[in-house]
């Protein structure tokens, strides 16, 4: 039986393909090529559909014994989400009904969800975990929040079985160097630094420098990428041995400040790296740390690449192969 991998051309589904090959599972993956890339996909049966396309979708369903669904395939930009809330509400909530839809008429009953720390929005405590407060700052998290929703009302409803993952900065890429990180536009922090001794840009601009926080900057967890494509195995096994729905938190538990990754990039590629201070950007929270204890206790989850130099250096192994990406 194969496990469906939606929007597994992506960064963090791409990784959890090449993590569920490597375990021998039997995978296929659907995506629309919106923001992934073929060359992504290490293996497996691809397909290039959209998951809004229930005739195509419902063709792949029956021509493979699919087991169970990981779903990534959403839009996932904050800022365009304000821009163009719409879209985001008609590819992530629409695209993942459609989904569900076609796994019910299937028998289908086994999900992973790709969720997001964004369904916390402001943190009422650090760390937080699964039972604090969801109230979405952004229709990006909002959208995920009503996905996350819509899987639990589909367990009452049909039986079918989610488990959601909420995780925070993914980093890092293919300890082999195989596939790594390449978005259009580029927001995460780590390989916006490492544009800078990429000759990409001059310098990083560090966004506030006045937050209650040791050196005055953000504070994030950042989680390496392969770490996250485990933990995705992991809640797979967990519905098979068990049926049960559920959400997780997945984190380091320790939190690096932006100029703490700044410090590490500049000893990772021996680059100076200069940095310009900007205004704060609008809701961004001092500090955003997550705990992931239950998905240590109950996954037996635990991250392989905890330390910062790891991930930073994997990031950065990657973009000197890859300097432009999947382009070359």
């Amino acid at each position: 039986m194969a496990i469906l991998v939606t929007g597994g051309a992506g960064y963090i589904g791409s990784h959890t393909v090449a993590e569920l090959l490597e375990k021998g599972e039997e995978v296929v993956v659907v995506d629309n090529l919106q923001t992934g890339h073929r060359q992504a996909v290490l293996g497996g049966t691809f397909y290039q559909a959209d998951i809004r396309d229930d005739e195509a979708l419902s063709k792949i369903f029956k021509k493979h014994e699919i087991e169970a669904v990981i779903h990534f395939a959403a839009n996932s930009l904050v800022g365009e989400s304000v821009e163009k809330p719409l879209a985001y509400y008609d590819n992530n909530v629409y695209g993942s009904q459609k989904l569900m839809e076609t796994m019910i008429q299937h028998g289908v009953k086994k999900i992973v969800f790709s969720s997001t720390a964004a369904v916390y929005g402001e943190p009422e405590r650090v760390p937080i975990d699964e039972h604090d407060r969801t109230n979405p700052t952004n229709p990006y998290g909002d959208t995920k929040l009503a996905m996350e929703k819509m899987f639990r009302w589909g367990d009452a409803a049909y039986g079918l079985k989610s488990i959601s993952l909420r995780y925070f900065n993914a980093a890092g890429a293919h300890p082999d160097g195989l596939i790594g990180e390449d978005h259009h536009p580029e927001t995460h922090l780590i390989p916006v630094i490492l544009q800078v001794p990429l000759g990409k840009r001059e310098f990083i601009s560090v966004f506030g420098e006045d937050y209650p926080t040791e050196d005055g900057t953000c504070i994030r967890d950042y989680i390496h990428v392969m770490d996250l494509a485990n933990a995705h195995y992991l809640a797979l096994q967990r519905l098979r041995a068990k049926e049960e729905s559920g959400v997780y938190n997945l984190g380091n538990g320790q939190g690096f400040s932006v100029r703490q990754v700044i410090d590490v990039a500049r000893r990772v590629t021996g680059h100076p790296i200069p940095d310009r201070v900007s205004p704060r950007r609008p809701g961004d929270p001092a500090v955003l740390v997550a705990s992931s204890e239950r998905a240590q206790e109950e996954l037996g989850w635990k991250p392989q690449y905890a330390d910062l130099e790891k991930i930073v250096d994997s990031a950065w192994q990657w973009f000197r192969r890859h300097p432009n990406g999947y382009r070359g």
